[in-house]
């Protein structure tokens, strides 16, 4: 491939825009003339030649329940309710598509974890026909990827190496590659429109690439590809109206991110991120006027965890934290990435503003430790919370359930559909602070209050990000 081609800035449609200034030069200047058909016809050609092969198409199959026929009529569903069935049970196959990325010769695979949650069984098509039973080896339901592994007796198979996505500017051309609406593989190209998207709900850690390549249902789990080969990036989701199809506005997740998953799944370990012990909140533009900004940015640290490597480095409350390794952070969840893509028990340079200046500080990266202790329990007193599963808020927990780590109490994991709980509406992922002004500090705690009974129950309790008092009974 001719290296006009490998590199990413003067590669394909580029070529043009040299000869172009080339010609308008003075006839002293040196010519640049095009050396290959591809540069004189424009075309992507030889990067999907080079990046094809690597994407795959992604088949899954699952056992769902299924009404029977003529039961399911809503004519009978009215008479005799919803669940009955006549005895007769019934399954139904679900098979769903998607698309995946080669990122080892030896059989790693890339895709989202959407695509093949539940799934049964899980079969890989590689763009030359050859089909392959994959397993998972790891499943991130927060980062909303999957890495599989297929058994390529011994061949090795194409692979795309991972990029750093860390160096792609908006308006840098990228490719996106999968198998929109199960047609085949498909390939378009766009632009970088915007990088650190963080507003887009599609998983917990969101930090996206934007791009107006057009993504499409079935490319969930594709390849984001630079022009220089590299993967940049698994397209996740679209923005979409009513018809589900792509109006120019896709999100990948960002290669930097998928290595760190690749190098777990490769080691076999399970995922650990980083925990520093901080939090904070956006810098607004009052808040950046508050503190004689000259525009908004950055992540205003609010809490900091007694004895975390935050609190040890020096970090205080009131700090303003503007980098991580360089990289700019606009908003927690922009910094939560950056740390999320470092490995624990290595070091954060923060780049702190405090009183006006700035200022580096190392902060150690370590496990968020399980202290207290989870204690999970099932709450059996006959109170308002019967049927709810609490345990205590350690760092690790709220690490795991994706909360604020800065507070204390008992964390509800999930509540029993039919419970008391359920009735009086408590949900996963409340904490509950205070029962009968009783500050809950343990479970222990809890369900000593909830055993002594009453007639009247007043709750504190943390949901989303209120505080909230109610009375029951």
């Amino acid at each position: 491939m001719a290296d006009a081609i490998r590199h990413r800035k003067s590669c394909g449609p580029l070529a043009a825009l040299l000869l172009v200034c080339a010609m308008a030069a003075p006839a002293a200047a040196q010519t640049v003339v095009p050396e290959t058909q591809e540069q004189i016809t424009l075309s992507f050609a030889p990067i999907v030649r080079q990046t094809a092969p690597a994407v795959v198409n992604i088949y899954t199959r699952r056992v769902v329940e299924n009404r029977f026929g003529l039961f399911d009529d809503p004519f009978f569903r009215r008479f005799f309710g919803e669940d009955f069935n006549f005895g007769i049970p019934s399954e139904r196959v679900q098979n769903s598509l998607g698309s995946g990325v080669i990122v080892r010769s030896d059989g790693l695979v890339i895709t989202n974890h959407h695509v093949v949650a539940g799934s049964e069984e899980i079969t890989v098509v590689l763009s030359d026909g050859r089909e392959y039973e994959a397993e998972p080896v790891l499943m991130d339901e927060r980062t909303d990827i999957a890495v599989l592994r297929i058994d390529t007796r011994g061949q090795a198979l194409p692979h795309l190496p991972i990029g750093d996505s860390d160096d792609l500017e908006v308006g840098d051309l990228v490719l996106a590659i999968g198998n929109p609406f199960g047609v085949g593989q498909t390939v378009t190209s766009g632009i970088v429109s915007a990088l650190a998207r963080t507003q887009v709900g599609v998983s917990d850690y969101r930090f996206f690439i934007q791009t107006d390549a057009a993504i499409n249902p079935g490319n969930s789990g594709g390849a984001l590809v630079a022009l220089d080969g590299t993967l940049v990036g698994i397209n996740t989701a679209i923005y979409s109206r009513q018809g589900g199809g792509s109006i120019g506005i896709g999100f990948a997740i960002p290669a930097n991110m998928v290595a760190t998953l690749i190098a777990a799944a490769e080691t076999g370990n399970i995922v650990i991120r980083p925990w520093i012990g901080a939090t904070g909140q956006p810098v607004t533009a009052e808040l950046a006027e508050g503190f004689g900004l000259d525009r908004p940015g950055g992540v205003l640290v609010n809490g900091l965890h007694p004895g975390g490597p935050a609190e040890k480095a020096g970090i205080e409350t009131g700090d303003i934290i503007l980098a991580v390794n360089g990289r700019e952070v606009v908003d927690p969840q922009g910094m939560r990435f950056r740390l999320a893509t470092l490995a624990v028990g290595s070091q954060a340079e923060l780049l702190i503003l405090r009183d006006g200046q700035e200022i580096r500080i190392a902060v150690d990266l370590i496990a968020a430790p399980e202290d207290p202790p989870a204690e999970r329990t099932v709450v059996e007193a006959r109170s308002p919370m019967e049927g709810a599963t609490v345990a205590n808020l350690s760092p690790a927990l709220a690490e795991e359930l994706a909360m604020d780590s800065s507070w204390t109490g008992v964390a509800i994991l999930g509540v029993d559909p039919e419970s008391t709980a359920r009735r009086m509406r408590f949900r996963a992922g409340d904490i509950i602070l205070e029962v009968n002004g009783v500050a809950i500090d343990r479970v222990a705690t809890l369900i000593d209050t909830l055993n002594a009974g009453g007639s009247r129950w007043q709750f504190t309790i943390k949901r989303g990000d209120r505080v909230q008092t109610f009375t029951i009974g």
